[in-house]
C-alpha cells in the first residue's frame, strides 16, 4: 500500500472527529449568531437615527476592514488584559459571528434596496403597517435575493474555521498540523485535510444550489 493511503487510512478517523466534534458545531453556532446580527444591522443601516446608523456602519467597517486572525487574537488574548477571559471555543464563536456578521449584513441591506420603491408605496395605500410590509412584502422577495451571498457567506466562514487553531482550538486543521507534525509528512497530510474541506464545501455548494431552486419556486408559487 503507497505511504500517503496508508497514512490518510490512519488519520481520517481522527480527522473526521475533528470535523464533527468542533468544526462543523463552531460553523453553524456562529453562522445562526451571524444571521441574526446581520439582519440587526441592516435594519439599523437603513431604519435607525443617526447615531445608531454611524455605529453599525463602524462595526461594518472595522469587521470588514481587519484580518480574521488579528480579530481572533484580540478576543482570546486581548481581552483578558481589561478582565475579560473566554475559553477559546466561545472565542472564536463571537468573532466568527461578528466577522461573517458585518458580511452579512451588506447582503441583507442589499437585497432590502433591492425591494422597488413602488412596493413599498402599494403596501402603505393598502394601509399596511411598516412591520406588516416587511413582513408580507419585503422579506420573502429579500429572502430570495440574500439566499446566495448568504450561502457563500457560510461557506467562507466553513473554511476560515481553520484560523481557530491560533487560539488553541483543536479543530480539523490543528489536528491535520499535529499528525503532520508527529509524521514528517506534511504534504500527504495537508493535501487530505485540503481534500475533507473540499468535500465539505462541494456538499454545502450542492444543497446551496438546491435551497435556491425551493425558494424560487415558493417565491413564484
Amino acid at each position: 500500500m503507497p505511504r500517503f493511503l496508508e497514512l490518510w487510512i490512519e488519520s481520517l478517523p481522527r480527522l473526521l472527529a475533528a470535523l464533527v466534534q468542533v468544526t462543523i458545531p463552531l460553523s453553524l453556532l456562529s453562522f445562526v449568531i451571524a444571521l441574526v446580527i446581520a439582519v440587526l444591522v441592516a435594519l439599523a443601516r437603513l431604519y435607525s437615527p443617526a447615531p445608531l446608523k454611524a455605529l453599525a456602519w463602524a462595526y461594518v467597517q472595522v469587521f470588514r476592514g481587519t484580518p480574521l486572525v488579528v480579530q481572533l487574537f484580540i478576543v482570546y488574548f486581548g481581552l483578558p488584559g481589561i478582565g475579560i477571559e473566554l475559553a477559546a471555543f466561545p472565542a472564536a464563536v463571537i468573532t466568527l459571528a461578528l466577522n461573517t456578521g458585518a458580511y452579512a449584513s451588506e447582503a441583507v441591506r442589499a437585497s432590502i434596496l433591492s425591494i422597488p420603491r413602488g412596493q413599498f408605496e402599494a403596501a402603505r395605500s393598502l394601509n399596511l403597517s411598516r412591520a406588516a410590509t416587511f413582513r408580507r412584502v419585503v422579506a420573502p422577495q429579500a429572502m430570495r435575493i440574500v439566499l446566495p451571498p448568504l450561502a457563500n457567506d457560510f461557506i467562507d466562514l466553513v473554511k476560515g474555521t481553520s484560523l481557530v487553531f491560533a487560539i488553541t482550538l483543536i479543530d480539523l486543521f490543528q489536528v491535520g498540523r499535529q499528525i503532520a507534525a508527529t509524521t514528517y509528512e506534511p504534504l500527504i497530510m495537508y493535501t487530505l485535510v485540503a481534500l475533507i474541506y473540499l468535500v465539505v464545501v462541494s456538499l454545502l455548494s450542492l444543497g446551496q444550489n438546491q435551497l435556491e431552486r425551493k425558494v424560487s419556486a415558493h417565491v413564484r408559487a
